[in-house]
C-alpha cells in the first residue's frame, strides 16, 4: 500500500485554514497578558470570518494572521507545528459561538489557554500555543 506524502494533515484534522498573509497595522502593546475580552469593532474588522479563530503573530492583532475554522461537528485540533505557526502566536480572536482553546503542546494536551465565544485577546504573554482546539 503506498502511502501520500504531500499532506501533513490526517484525517481527523479536517479543518479549513485561511491563511492570510496580508499584513495589518500594528498597535504593539507590551504588557501582563490580558483575560479574554468581548471583541470589539477593532478586533471584528482583524477577522472578518465568521465561527472562525484568528490568530495574529504580532499583540494587539497585528502582524499575520492565520484563521482557522473546523468543518466538523463538535469540532477539532488543529497543529500550529503543522502550519508553520507553531510558537508564533501573540494574540487571538474568536468569532465563533463556541470557545476555543490554545494549547502549548501539540496535539491538544496539557492545561488550556480558553478564548471564549466571541472575545478576544490582544496580549498572550508568554505563552506560546502548539495546538489548537476550535468548534
Amino acid at each position: 500500500m503506498s502511502r501520500s506524502t504531500g499532506s501533513t494533515v490526517s484525517r481527523r484534522r479536517r479543518f479549513t485554514l485561511f491563511a492570510v498573509g496580508a499584513a495589518t497595522a500594528a498597535l504593539v502593546g507590551v504588557g501582563a497578558p490580558a483575560s479574554a475580552s468581548p471583541a470589539n469593532s477593532a478586533a471584528a474588522a482583524d477577522c472578518p470570518f465568521s465561527a472562525t479563530l484568528c490568530l495574529f503573530d504580532q499583540t494587539s492583532f497585528g502582524g499575520e494572521r492565520f484563521a482557522v475554522k473546523s468543518l466538523v461537528p463538535g469540532g477539532t485540533c488543529v497543529s500550529l507545528n503543522d502550519s508553520g505557526w507553531g510558537n508564533r502566536v501573540r494574540s487571538a480572536i474568536n468569532t465563533s459561538s463556541q470557545g476555543a482553546a490554545l494549547f502549548a503542546n501539540d496535539d491538544c494536551v496539557g492545561g488550556p489557554y480558553q478564548v471564549a465565544a466571541n472575545s478576544s485577546v490582544s496580549n498572550l504573554g508568554s505563552f506560546r500555543p502548539q495546538s489548537v482546539w476550535v468548534s
